[in-house]
């Protein structure tokens, strides 16, 4: 059995205002994707972290529960003034946010999607990036725990009629961050107060844990912070945002990159080895590199090993974005939104660029989840006009591309990448497709030189009055003359003129004197 047969296959939701479809994912035949689910109206969708459903919110009081296998819907929730709703992770539980009628109302319910009953309730007053969803899960949903008023809350997560199991208690916290894969930690926020720095701390979920953090680290000039665990719960990466930058070199303030492991072999920042503001970082799919686009333009872009060591430098560029894929393999940097949308695709494991390419006006950008493809998309409200997607190769070669009238959302159903075969195989069975980029509309991939220029040494400045002299007398000599001296194309061009002209009167002087 051959590896693209063996393989799930790829799936795309494509949502525009009439509602979403379902596409069957690359490789296109005849270069147009087939629809598995035809238009489905709704205001929202969104597939659950594994991919096993599809949340489909219809209005603000009817939301459905689609299998995504089937593409059947298997269960409809009738409730009033929904504000937002998120999946579970594996699609087991339904959670939704309220409008409040009364400050008493418990407008935050979790709901069994299997059974469509509400099996827990809370009361929460703002809905915030913060905040919401109120309940967070493990991956696995082995862990579900919540953020309250001076305290994370946790849960049996296969059992939510037992309440709150225990908690931690956390004076002043802000934000909280579940790792995912194991859901055996959490990190929170507490902000500055009274004068106490703001800090991030660490504490381990199981009730028989001490309650005091396993790791800290304090900082001052915090506002907000960016939380991101890696796959394994080892290590955690704080993105530091201030407000003010005391320097006075960014409009946008001043951020730092700090790195804390929970068995304190690392707590403290991450060597970045140009100034300037942390664009993006994202740890690989294995947990054991991070890479980082950060300074002032043209950006930097480094990976890192877990012990917070330089690995591999992936040059300077117009850059803000980085996407490294499933598979580990191949990583994407890319520059989007008021940068002009270049992109350079790598081979991790190669150590090698592979191509380079632009995308314009990309709002989102995203591997497929076997690592093959790499789609962005210019998207409303972002942007009202030129909305479309790109899928383009490992390579960066464009496979598809396609324009929309308004376009609000694109999303590849996600899938564990152990699913898809071994990555060189993978690639072997799309390097018979020929893709004609000029057919496509697209501009072809820029080879990647071995060779990198030569940058020549600018010569000195010399006045036009001194670069004829200097012409004439090379000219005297026999010489030819140096590459500062040498002829516009204008003046060439203006000299054989001359030289014409000199002939031709020359020619007709010559046949005056024979007629005569």
């Amino acid at each position: 059995m051959s590896v693209a047969n063996s393989s799930p296959p790829l799936e795309i939701l494509v949502r525009e205002p009439e509602g979403f479809v379902i596409w069957n994912g690359p490789p296109f035949s005849s270069n147009q994707p087939s629809i598995k689910l035809d238009r489905v109206p709704c205001t929202s969708a969104k597939f659950s972290e594994d991919g096993s459903k599809l949340m489909v919110i219809k209005s603000e009081s009817s939301i459905s529960i689609y299998d995504s296998k089937t593409s059947k819907e298997i269960r409809s929730f009738e409730s009033p003034n929904i504000l937002a709703a998120s999946l579970s992770p594996c699609g087991t539980y339904l959670q939704t946010f309220q409008k409040l009628s009364s400050p008493q109302e418990k407008n935050v319910t979790l709901w069994k999607t299997e059974t469509g009953e509400s099996v827990y309730t809370t009361s929460q007053k703002n809905m915030t990036k913060a905040t919401w969803p109120s309940i967070r899960f493990s991956s696995d949903e082995t862990v579900a725990s919540r953020m309250a008023t001076n305290e994370i809350q946790f849960f049996d997560a296969g059992d939510f009629s037992k309440g709150m199991v225990h908690k931690i208690r956390i004076p002043g916290i802000a934000a909280a961050e579940l790792s995912k894969q194991p859901g055996s930690h959490v990190a929170v926020f507490v902000p500055e107060s009274k004068g106490t720095p703001s800090s991030v701390q660490i504490y381990a979920c199981s009730q028989a844990s001490q309650s005091e953090p396993i790791s800290r680290r304090t900082f001052f000039r915090c506002s907000t912070v960016q939380q991101h665990w890696n796959h394994g719960s080892t290590g955690l990466l704080v993105v530091v945002q201030s407000d003010v930058d005391k320097t006075n070199q960014s409009y946008y303030g001043e951020s730092k990159l700090y790195y804390l492991t929970l068995d304190g072999t690392h707590n403290g920042l991450v060597p970045l080895r140009k100034e300037g503001p942390v664009h993006d970082v994202q740890w690989s799919y294995s947990g054991k590199e991070f890479a980082v686009v950060y300074g002032f333009m043209p950006a930097m872009v480094t990976i890192f090993d877990k012990k917070c060591n330089p690995l591999m430098e992936l040059g300077t560029g117009p850059y803000n974005t980085i996407r490294w894929n499933p598979k580990g393999k191949f990583i994407c940097v890319a520059g989007y939104g008021n940068l002009p949308g270049d992109m350079a695709f790598w081979d991790y494991v190669e150590k090698k660029q592979l191509g380079a390419t632009k995308a314009e006006w990309s709002v989102t950008s995203e591997w497929s989840p076997d690592g093959l493809y790499f789609m962005t998309a210019t998207t409303a409200p972002r942007r009202q006009i030129d909305n479309g997607i790109k899928i383009f190769h490992y390579n960066g070669s464009l496979c598809f591309k396609k324009k929309f009238e308004k376009l609000y959302q694109i999303d590849w159903k996600a899938d564990s990448p152990h699913k898809f075969g071994e990555i060189e195989e993978l690639v072997k069975s799309i390097t018979s497709l020929k893709v004609d980029n000029k057919t496509q509309g697209s501009k072809p991939v820029k080879p990647i030189s071995t060779n990198p220029p030569v940058l020549k040494k600018p010569s000195a400045y010399q006045p036009p009055h001194a670069k004829v002299a200097a012409a004439k007398q090379a000219q005297l000599f026999g010489e030819s003359p140096s590459p500062s001296t040498e002829m516009s194309k204008n003046a060439l061009k203006n000299k054989k003129k001359r030289e014409k002209q000199r002939e031709k009167k020359a020619a007709e002087a010559g046949s005056g004197v024979d007629g005569a």
